[in-house]
């Protein structure tokens, strides 16, 4: 008999942690369905399928699943990754800003389960691992917007795992601390992390992490995996994992 496949599908695709994440999941078997505003370039598996459009707009998602449901009848987990930052002083920070981070981050996590939904249970159940932040649980000065669109995911997964466990649906948060995207990197070039280049206000904040390094997006990947895989995780199911190299573990004041 053939074995059927796992299918996945993953926002943010084309980011670092969303590209890391597309390769993993292949390497392991599954059917990737990717989706970014951006181009992904080369190197997306040949088998899967990559909808390019902008799930900041809440029409697209009809679009978006009408392009999912040619490839795959069904789904068995769903990563909730597309981002980005604004990095301003609240009193400085447009309403549009605003608004701008929440209907990328924070609002298509709850439009994409009222699709998902029936294709995971189609599946027999599945997992929806949603990509939050330790800016959910500690953050800094200048990145309000993005910590309330993060900490809003975070409350989001336990209410999302309450009302699916009856259909066999496990929905955790992964909240990656430092990690070597174009995100950061794009942070670091408008000021983030003090004076110097990129690479030296890199090594600052390794310095203020417990590994002495900041993450890749390849482990963060993993940890998404682990979440994904009901062989790996079948019994957490509202969580958050702190994947953060031990950033949030240490005291403030030391």
């Amino acid at each position: 008999m053939k074995e059927i496949k796992r299918v996945v599908l993953i926002t943010g695709s084309a980011g670092g942690i969303g590209r890391a994440a597309v390769q993993l999941f292949a390497k392991q078997g599954w059917n990737v369905i990717g989706v970014d505003c951006s181009d992904f370039g080369e190197g997306f598996p040949s088998d899967g399928l990559f909808i390019n459009a902008d799930i900041s707009d809440a029409g697209q998602f009809a679009f978006l699943y009408d392009k999912l449901k040619q490839y795959t009848g069904y789904l068995n987990a769903v990563v909730n990754n597309a981002a980005i930052q604004v990095s301003k002083p609240i009193v400085e920070t447009t309403v549009e800003e605003w608004d701008q981070v929440i209907a990328t981050n924070l609002r298509p996590v709850f439009i994409g389960a009222r699709y998902a939904h029936p294709l995971l249970c189609t599946a027999g159940g599945g997992a929806i691992v949603n990509v939050s932040s330790v800016h959910a649980i500690q953050t800094s000065a200048n990145i309000a917007a993005y910590a309330a669109s993060k900490g809003g995911i975070l409350a989001l997964t336990r209410a999302m795992a309450i009302e699916f466990a009856p259909n066999n649906i496990r929905v955790n948060a992964v909240l990656p601390g430092a990690v070597d995207t174009p995100m950061l990197r794009g942070g670091m070039s408008r000021g983030i992390q003090g004076a110097g280049s990129i690479s030296e206000r890199l090594d600052n904040l390794a310095r203020k992490t417990v590994n002495g390094r900041i993450g890749t997006p390849e482990e963060i990947a993993q940890s998404i995996y682990f979440l994904a895989d009901n062989t790996q995780s079948s019994f957490m199911t509202g969580q958050a994992l702190v994947v953060d190299g031990g950033a949030t573990a240490r005291l403030s004041t030391e």
